[in-house]
């Protein structure tokens, strides 16, 4: 089990969710064909948000290939997330669980109450579309994506 309550090896709720531009982007959708990374975070333009995101992006060749997908996701409004995009270049899907509010979150077991937002974590989902590794951190403490990356990575192996 992860600290969510998600068991690992059980299978990923899935979801469809709009991205930034207005497109619905659904996880299952990947099943068969790609691992996906999920990045649950708290809040666009907050610092350590922008800080993840921003190295994601300078990264990003080495997280988007023909066998792995990354994905973000907060809740907030698809409008904000595209202005956050559209500020710091943020080129990878960057998902709303705006309303119902943090309905997506809540299926994952990281949704904070008392701030309404989600917690900083992370799942690989396999091609297969179970959890294959999850990881939670403190608001405050920012992602190792090199352990990120060998996990996505180790769910196609």
């Amino acid at each position: 089990m992860t600290e969510a309550g998600l068991a690992l090896g059980g299978p990923a709720p899935d979801f469809t969710l709009r991205d930034q531009f207005g497109q619905d982007i659904t996880l299952s959708s990947y099943r068969g064909t790609k691992a996906v990374l999920i990045l649950f975070y708290p809040f666009a333009f907050s610092g350590v948000c922008t800080g993840e995101m921003n190295l994601i992006r300078t990264r990003l060749e080495e997280f988007l290939t023909f066998d792995t997908e990354v994905v973000a996701i907060s809740c907030d409004p698809m409008f904000s997330l595209r202005a956050w995009a559209d500020a710091d270049g943020l080129n990878f899907p960057l998902l709303s669980d705006f309303w119902p509010h943090g309905e997506v979150t809540r299926a994952y077991g990281v949704f904070d109450e008392s701030r309404g937002a989600p917690m900083r974590s992370s799942y690989v989902v396999d091609r297969d579309g179970n959890v294959a590794w999850a990881v939670h951190h403190a608001y405050a403490d920012g992602r190792d994506l090199d352990e990120h990356l060998k996990q996505l990575r180790a769910a196609v192996d």
